[in-house]
């Protein structure tokens, strides 16, 4: 299937790592012009690596900016306009946990909530605030990454459950009014997926566990996957990204609004 992504603007916030830089990638592999803004040292360079096996005319920008600073954020747009001209797609794939674990929720301190918020919801908002005229001059789309845990009431993270869960509002909300611009809106909620984020969960858990009755991480995941994953096995970035491609392409022009789990069917709704 053709994506016709060729020549187009994406913006990933969160991109140097994980599932943002496979989205990442992803858009550069489809011969696009892909722009990192990341907290992480070196994106400047990990935005550059983009490139390689991608088409030569692919393009990369790196900046370093940390997405609950509303000023950077801004700043990073003009540095992307400035270079690429427009922005198409923005994809919204920063997120962080509290690195406690619930069960129940007063485990977790209440003064780590507002980082947890700050960059899964005010950064996001952030992004979409700075970056939805260009939007809409391109009539472009919007995707967030959310979690499986913002749709569930999670008990293991409470803070990055909520905040996940204030994402699919905030992105209803957003397709309401950019629907009559053109723009689409849409978010991902990834599953159980073996990146730094989940890895972090996993060394909640086992903090709080007796030391004999510990478990390493693959056992742990592997035990979680059979207990809750229908098609019992993990997802991977690159699931992700295939999704956010799709979301972004002609493709799926008629969706806007929507939660689309990539999960191995971990949520269904009925």
């Amino acid at each position: 299937m053709k994506l016709e992504l060729q020549n187009q603007t994406a913006v990933v916030v969160g991109g140097a790592t994980g599932l943002g830089a496979a989205i990442a990638k992803g858009f550069a592999n489809e011969g696009g012009r892909v722009a990192i803004i990341d907290l992480h040292p070196d994106t400047e360079s990990l935005a550059n690596n983009l490139t390689e096996g991608s088409p030569p005319y692919s393009q990369t920008l790196g900046i370093l900016a940390d997405a609950t600073n509303f000023e950077a954020v801004k700043q990073a747009r003009d540095a992307v306009v400035a270079q690429f001209g427009k922005c198409d797609h923005l994809i919204y794939a920063a997120g962080t946990g509290s690195g406690h674990y619930g069960f129940p929720f007063w485990n977790v301190p209440p003064d780590v909530w507002p980082r947890v918020l700050a960059v899964n919801l005010t950064g996001a908002v952030h992004a979409a605030q700075a970056f939805v005229p260009h939007l809409i001059q391109s009539q472009g789309t919007l995707c967030f990454l959310s979690s499986v845990a913002g749709q569930m009431g999670s008990q293991t993270d409470p803070p990055y459950s909520a905040a996940k869960a204030g994402l699919i509002n905030f992105a209803q909300c957003a397709a309401k009014d950019l629907a009559p611009h053109g723009v689409r809106v849409n978010t991902i909620c990834p599953g159980m997926i073996p990146t730094t984020l989940n890895q972090s969960v996993y060394e909640a858990w086992a903090s709080q566990q007796p030391e004999d009755s510990r478990m390493t991480y693959e056992i742990w995941g592997e035990e979680k996957i059979q207990r809750v994953v229908p098609l019992r096995r993990w997802q991977t970035p690159e699931d992700i990204a295939a999704m956010a491609l799709f979301l972004a392409s002609p493709r799926a022009a008629n969706i806007t609004g929507q939660t689309l789990n990539v999960d191995g069917g971990f949520v269904m709704h009925w």
